[in-house]
């Protein structure tokens, strides 16, 4: 889809779209249980953990640092900048052998609408084993730059592919 044609989301009752999702963006407690494994280590389990939904994209989970396994983590010096969340910055996760540069982030001094998950770590899918919700695997959202966790109770269309930042 291209940024000109006109986008319909795919409202399907029992599930969510993303398209009613709110700008700017909610943050959410979740209940359920969360899970992401790196070279077949579990590298982070919790039933504590956030989510924020924000219009077109799908949500973006965040862990507590204490559920988290930090000896495959290390800060970087890579920074970004949301303008809800304010400024993220980044972990290369090594198990094994395999690193996974600056694939996981944080905000270490979050906007005061976010201040719940200060320190709360967030992880790309696409670049993971497997990531799950209590116990579906989740798919990636297309693009990378979101981390977004795509589940089979939410519906897009999804921004983040080719040809969906202008939306």
């Amino acid at each position: 889809m291209v940024s000109s044609e006109k986008i319909t989301p795919d409202r399907i009752p029992g599930k969510e779209c993303v398209w009613d999702y709110p700008r700017p963006p909610k943050l959410e407690k979740v209940s359920k249980r969360l899970r992401v494994f790196a070279e077949g280590e579990m590298i982070a389990d919790t039933t504590e953990g956030y989510r924020v939904l924000e219009t077109s994209h799908p949500p973006t989970y965040y862990f507590p640092p204490k559920d988290v396994q930090l000896k495959y983590f290390k800060k970087t010096s890579k920074n970004t900048f949301c303008e809800w969340k304010g400024a993220a910055s980044y972990y290369t996760i090594q198990v094994k052998e395999k690193i996974l540069e600056n694939k996981a982030w944080y905000y270490p001094d979050p906007n005061k609408e976010f201040l719940e998950i200060k320190d709360y770590i967030s992880f790309y899918p696409s670049f993971m084993d497997k990531c799950l919700v209590d116990e579906e695997v989740v798919q990636s959202q297309e693009g990378d730059f979101y981390g977004g966790w795509i589940t089979s109770n939410i519906t897009g269309p999804f921004k983040g592919g080719v040809g969906t930042y202008g939306w």
